[in-house]
């Protein structure tokens, strides 16, 4: 699990189907101390996240896990929002 900032969002004309309701957000890593690492990605929404949210993400096979089905095509997927930091 990983954590990353909304910066913005893709807008798809045409996806695989079992993606059908779900949005797809840019994020941009964060590693110590919510420090941007200059990596971004997108992820697959699951909690309607807007920008400037933080946010936890699953990626790999636990990323396909956290959807619907199963088989949903996902290297990443937002799974929480990040509402306290220390």
């Amino acid at each position: 699990m990983r954590i990353g900032k909304v910066i913005g969002s893709v807008h798809a004309t045409r996806k695989v189907q079992s993606l059908t309701g779900y949005r797809l957000l840019i994020l941009e890593v964060l590693g110590k101390g919510l420090k941007p690492t200059g990596e971004k990605l997108i992820a697959v929404d699951t909690i309607d996240a807007g920008p400037g949210d933080i946010v936890y993400f699953v990626e790999a096979r636990d990323a396909t896990l956290a959807l619907k089905h199963e088989l949903t095509p996902s290297d990443a997927t937002i799974v929480g929002l990040v509402e306290d930091f220390e």
